[in-house]
C-alpha cells in the first residue's frame, strides 16, 4: 500500500478499507468527484450511508498540462499541515483531515456531500447570507494565530520554515503576477478583448504597482495563508462553511487572501450584466458588494478582538492595530487587482466570465473585469471602504 501510483477508483476505495480497518464483508462503493488540475479526488461511501469519506491525491504534474510540468508531491505534506494548523485554531470552519499518507500522498478528509461549492451557488443565484462574514472570522483567526501578533519571534520562525512551499508559492508569482502582465503563451486572452489586453501590458505604471505587489508576496511573511481562497475552494449549507483546498498555502501577506476572494466576488459582480436582465443583475451585483463589506468587517472586528489579547504590548497597542489594518485592506484591493486580470486573461481563467454565452457580452463583462483590476492596483492607496463602494456602484448595471 506504501508505493507510489496515481489511484483510480477501486485504488481509493481499498485504501480506505484498509485505513478505516473495514473488512471485506463491509461495502463501499466509490466515485471521482475532482476536476482540478492538481490532484486526484474520490468520494468513498457506505451503501445508505450520506456521509463517507473523501480521497484525495497528489499528482505528481500539473494534470492539464501533463507530464512536462511536474510538481512536488510534498505539497500534500503541505496542505495536511496548513489545514491541519487552521484547524487547531479555526475548526468550524476547516475542513477536517482524517489521515495523511506522505508515502501515497493521499490524504483522507472529511465528506462534505451536504456542502455546496459557494461559486455554483452564485453561479445558480442561490443566497447564503452568513458565508460571507463566516469566511472573514476564519480569515481573522487563521491569520491572527499564525502572526507576529500571536507568536513570538522564534515561533513564527519557526512556523515560516515548517510551512515554506517555494515550489506552488513560485507558480503563484508567475501566474498571478508574471504572465498575465505580458504577452505569454501561457495566457488565455479571447480575441474580442486582444486589444485592452495589449494595453494593459504596454502600462508602464501597472507593471510598478504590480511589481511592489510581487516583492511583498514574497517577502511579507505576515500569516499562515490558505494561498487559493477563490470561491471554489469555499464550501457552504444555509448555515455552515468549510474551507478546502489549502495546498497553494505559505506564509505571506494578509491581504493576499483577502483579496483574492475579494476579486472572486467582484469577477461575479461583472459577470452579472452577461448574466442577467438589469433589474436581476443590480440585485445581484449589490449583494456582491455587501458580501465584500460583510467580509471585511468580520475580518476587521474579529483580528482587532484578538489583537487586543496580544502578548507583545507594542503590536495591541489599538492605534498600531488599527494602522496595520488600514494596510492590510490596501494590500488586498492591489492583490484583488491582480487576480481579477490574471483570471480574465491569464491562463486559468473562472465560470462566473466564460460562462456567459454571448461573445459579444461576455467581451464587455471581461473589459469591465480588467478595467476595475486595473484601478485597484493603481488606486490602492486612495481607496478607502467608502470610495471602494461607490467605484463599485458607479459600476452598478
Amino acid at each position: 500500500m506504501s508505493q507510489y501510483r496515481i489511484f483510480k477508483v477501486d485504488d481509493a476505495i481499498a485504501y480506505v478499507r484498509v485505513v478505516e480497518k473495514l473488512g471485506d464483508e463491509v461495502p463501499l462503493l466509490g466515485e471521482e468527484i475532482g476536476d482540478g488540475n492538481l490532484n486526484q479526488v474520490f468520494r468513498v461511501w457506505q451503501p445508505g450511508e450520506s456521509r463517507g469519506v473523501i480521497v484525495k491525491q497528489a499528482l505528481p504534474y500539473i494534470r492539464c498540462i501533463g507530464e512536462s510540468w511536474p510538481l512536488t508531491r510534498d505539497r500534500a505534506r503541505i496542505e495536511a499541515q496548513i489545514l491541519l494548523n487552521h484547524g487547531r485554531v479555526c475548526p468550524e470552519y476547516t475542513v477536517e483531515v482524517l489521515h495523511y499518507d506522505p508515502a501515497l500522498s493521499v490524504m483522507l478528509l472529511e465528506d462534505l456531500s451536504d456542502h455546496r461549492v459557494w461559486r455554483q451557488t452564485q453561479l445558480e443565484d442561490l443566497s447564503f447570507p452568513e458565508a460571507a462574514a463566516q469566511l472573514g472570522r476564519y480569515l481573522a483567526r487563521v491569520h491572527y494565530h499564525s502572526s507576529a501578533f500571536h507568536l513570538d519571534y522564534q515561533a513564527q520562525q519557526a512556523a515560516q520554515t515548517d510551512f515554506a512551499n517555494p515550489e506552488l508559492m513560485a507558480i503563484t508569482e508567475a501566474v498571478f503576477f508574471v504572465d498575465p502582465f505580458r504577452d505569454h503563451e501561457r495566457n488565455n486572452v479571447a480575441p474580442l478583448i486582444r486589444a485592452e489586453a495589449e494595453q494593459l501590458w504596454a502600462d508602464a505604471a501597472l507593471k510598478v504597482k504590480v511589481a511592489a505587489l510581487k516583492h511583498d508576496f514574497r517577502c511579507k511573511g505576515e500569516a499562515l495563508l490558505h494561498g487559493d481562497l477563490h470561491t471554489g475552494s469555499v464550501m457552504v449549507t444555509a448555515d455552515k462553511l468549510k474551507v478546502i483546498d489549502a495546498e497553494f498555502g505559505g506564509y505571506g501577506p494578509m491581504g493576499f487572501d483577502l483579496g483574492v476572494i475579494f476579486a472572486n466576488l467582484l469577477l461575479n459582480f461583472c459577470s452579472q450584466p452577461g448574466r442577467h436582465r438589469a433589474v436581476a443583475s443590480r440585485r445581484v451585483q449589490q449583494q456582491r458588494i455587501e458580501e465584500i463589506h460583510s467580509l471585511w468587517q468580520n475580518f476587521r472586528a474579529d483580528f482587532v478582538e484578538l489583537a487586543a489579547h496580544s502578548n507583545d504590548a507594542a503590536l495591541a497597542e489599538p492605534g498600531y492595530v488599527q494602522d496595520f489594518l488600514g494596510r492590510v485592506w490596501q494590500d488586498a484591493l492591489g492583490y484583488a487587482g491582480c487576480e481579477m486580470i490574471r483570471r480574465t486573461i491569464g491562463i486559468a481563467h473562472v465560470a462566473d466570465l466564460d460562462g456567459i454565452d454571448d461573445p459579444a457580452r461576455r467581451a464587455a463583462c471581461q473589459r469591465q473585469a480588467l478595467a476595475l483590476g486595473q484601478t485597484l492596483i493603481l488606486e490602492a492607496e486612495q481607496l478607502l471602504e467608502e470610495q471602494f463602494t461607490a467605484l463599485l456602484l458607479e459600476r452598478v448595471i
